[in-house]
């Protein structure tokens, strides 16, 4: 089993072993194109390519990304057709992060896929985050480790959500509570 594999899998990973450095390998060609991305001319012929880099081909070309942008493990990250992501968004995508299509996601988003154990900080626990289609992220939501969002859910501004959230509905405040079905 790969470092990413295991990553993805929820088992524990300690950061401390040889085979960590793989990922840390990732985590610095990652930040090396994110740079680049964030310091390029606002101009999608310049930028898309280096986003397509990121994510190892894996982009649609219906997707857009605006920069600035954050992210660790591009290699653990899909993106499905017709997603826009607004400015400054940051993943810390170790665990997985699957967002599909359509899904509108607000500036100052963060998607976070993993923590440290409280006993030794060196071992990550990581939980995909996933997207359902459709569903609306708005500004400055937080989503963490092991969440679902349904599809057509609708997150509100500045959400902090710990638990999965229902298709067809929308939560706000923090942590995420339902408000409303849509």
């Amino acid at each position: 089993m790969t470092i990413f594999e295991q990553l993805s899998s929820g088992a524990d990973v300690n950061m401390a072993t040889p085979e960590y450095a793989e990922a840390i390998q990732e985590m610095t060609r990652c930040g090396s194109i994110c740079f680049k991305v964030n310091t390029t001319e606002p101009k999608p012929e310049l930028v898309r390519p280096l986003e397509e880099q990121l994510f190892n081909g894996g982009l649609d070309k219906t997707s857009y990304l605006m920069p600035p942008i954050q992210i660790d493990f591009g290699c653990q990250m899909k993106i499905g057709r017709g997603v826009f992501v607004n400015h400054s968004l940051t993943c810390m995508a170790a665990g997985g992060i699957t967002i599909d299509d359509g899904v509108m996601i607000g500036p100052n988003v963060r998607i976070v896929t993993d923590n440290h154990d409280f006993a030794n900080r060196m071992v990550l626990r990581c939980k995909p985050v996933h997207i359902g289609r459709n569903a609306w992220i708005g500004v400055g939501a937080i989503i963490l480790p092991g969440v679902t969002i349904g599809e057509n859910a609708v997150v509100a501004a500045g959400a902090v959500v710990t638990k999965d959230v229902a298709p067809n509905t929308i939560v706000g405040g923090n942590p995420a509570k339902f408000i409303k079905s849509i």
